[in-house]
């Protein structure tokens, strides 16, 4: 059964707006949602970007770095480099972290070679496959004019492509996939929601928002505590004082009237901004314990870890979740090119010919030198005790180091 075109171009309308926050959050241009008569009106123009979202993914996307497939007897690495495989991997990484999910888009080149691209997960959508994680079908926006209206769109099923621009079919692509040409890239799917679920969470993005109406009440104290407020006692009612005129260097005359008293000068006390630092420090713990961050990664110094196992410790459930989303992530990549390797070899390969051929991924924590020491001495024990338990491959996934050895 096919839902037609018209029916996922309203489906991807219910998801861009979502997609959409998530970009602004993580691009740091999302508005503050302002608590009515806290904050003057003459302060309101004030505005505050707060870079924590953007952290909570970068720090994740920078540790999940695709290196290369194994067992590959389809040369899907070949695919892949000629593709640019480092900026083609980690940008989608990066855009499903963000979106929950983003989709590689496969076509040919000017060679009729397999060419792939990413597409956000604002612009593609389509009907999965809950057994290969594939497309029965598809559609994306491949171009957008300067008012965001689809100028050059594709529609994707098995076996062929269509092309539209300005809503009129322009061109058709036939080709020996018997998917959709548009593989999704899911981060942490789940049976409800099988596009997966964001990397920056309504959690995460409350907490933005409190604390930067945190940062702007800050930003209003700050006022009152570079320039503490003062007051005047006993000022005669004929003395003629304008406070507008006085300014820090200035020194105010008042003299004794006809009864020889004079008023007296004094000072509110001065507004701490220790209960604002303290607020947000609270915040910041609520923020790492969300994402598996540490106050560190958020701009609040603590203790320096000493060793690396010292920072594996502090990061472990950004370690868990990073393994998790390599697991998830493998599955897409391997479709990708499993569909590319269709279309290169103008031949409809069954999906468990490439049951075998599996993604490898770097380390995610890069390990010092003590570490390799200690995975030297392990490796040489395991290897006494198992002949060749532990070969080049296996040290490059512990290390993230390729041997010089032929």
């Amino acid at each position: 059964m096919l839902y037609g075109m018209n029916y996922l171009k309203k489906k991807l309308a219910l998801k861009q707006t979502r997609v959409d926050l998530r970009y602004r959050y993580y691009d740091m241009k999302n508005s503050i949602q302002d608590v009515k008569g806290i904050i003057p009106e003459q302060f309101k123009w004030l505005s505050c970007s707060l870079g924590w979202c953007a952290k909570a993914v970068d720090s994740l996307s920078d540790r999940i770095i695709f290196d290369a497939f194994l067992n590959d007897d389809f040369q899907l690495n070949e695919i892949f480099k000629l593709n640019n495989v480092d900026i083609l991997c980690s940008s989608s990484v990066l855009s499903a972290l963000i979106a929950s999910c983003c989709f590689f888009y496969i076509g040919k080149d000017a060679n009729s070679y397999p060419a792939i691209q990413v597409i956000d997960g604002g612009n593609a959508t389509g009907i999965i496959d809950p057994v290969t994680n594939l497309l029965t079908e598809g559609y994306a926006v491949l171009e957008r004019d300067e008012s965001n209206k689809e100028v050059r769109e594709a529609y994707f099923q098995p076996y062929w492509t269509e092309y539209y621009e300005d809503g009129k079919l322009v061109d058709m692509f036939q080709h020996s996939a018997p998917y959709a040409l548009l593989v999704p890239v899911i981060f942490r799917p789940d049976a409800k929601r099988p596009f997966g679920h964001s990397r920056i969470s309504r959690s995460c993005m409350d907490i933005t928002q409190a604390v930067l109406r945190t940062l702007i009440r800050s930003e209003v104290s700050s006022e009152f505590y570079s320039m503490p407020q003062k007051y005047i006692l006993g000022l005669s009612e004929e003395a003629e004082f304008n406070n507008r005129y006085a300014e820090m260097s200035d020194f105010l005359d008042f003299r004794k009237d006809e009864d020889g008293s004079h008023p007296t000068i004094g000072q509110f006390q001065q507004s701490s901004m220790t209960p604002y630092s303290e607020h947000m420090r609270m915040l910041a713990s609520v923020f790492a314990g969300e994402t598996g961050l540490t106050l560190d990664d958020l701009g609040f110094v603590t203790a320096n870890p000493s060793s690396e196992e010292a920072i594996k410790a502090s990061h472990e459930n950004l370690r868990l979740t990073a393994r998790q989303a390599q697991r998830i992530f493998s599955i897409g990549f391997l479709n990708a090119g499993y569909l590319a390797a269709c279309i290169r070899d103008v031949h409809t390969y069954e999906r468990k010919a490439f049951a075998d051929t599996q993604a490898s991924w770097l380390p995610i924590f890069e390990p010092d030198i003590s570490a390799l020491g200690a995975v030297g001495d392990a490796v040489f024990k395991l290897n006494q005790a198992a002949p060749d338990f532990i070969g080049k491959q296996n040290l490059k996934r512990l290390t993230g180091l390729e041997s010089d050895a032929e």
